[in-house]
């Protein structure tokens, strides 16, 4: 991101675990632009990331529909697609997962 996440965003628990997800995850992490958030008006492009992740991988797709999901629990997600992922995404995946229900 080209620019500072504010801090209030970072303690809200719908937002952290959506941010951990993009931060954290490679090809994520390439959309995790401002073409897609915008920080200031609190908001995501889920239809734009949903468009753009077309030709991504399967265990690709679990990551972004989970980090949509914990955003706003209207994107729905199926909750034994995390078997389908590495250990290192089920990791981390399970970390976005406690930072939504945990803090």
């Amino acid at each position: 991101m080209s620019y500072v996440i504010p801090a209030h965003l970072s303690k809200d628990r719908y937002w952290a675990s959506l941010i951990h997800l993009f931060k954290n995850h490679a090809k994520l992490k390439q959309v995790f632009t401002t073409k897609y958030f915008d920080m200031e008006g609190e908001t995501v492009s889920m239809q734009a990331l949903k468009r753009n992740s077309g030709s991504w991988s399967h265990s690709e797709k679990i990551m972004l529909n989970l980090a949509l999901h914990l955003f706003n629990e209207r994107n729905k997600f199926n909750l034994t697609d995390i078997d389908y992922l590495d250990s290192n995404n089920r990791k981390l995946a399970f970390e976005a997962i406690r930072i939504r229900f945990y803090g």
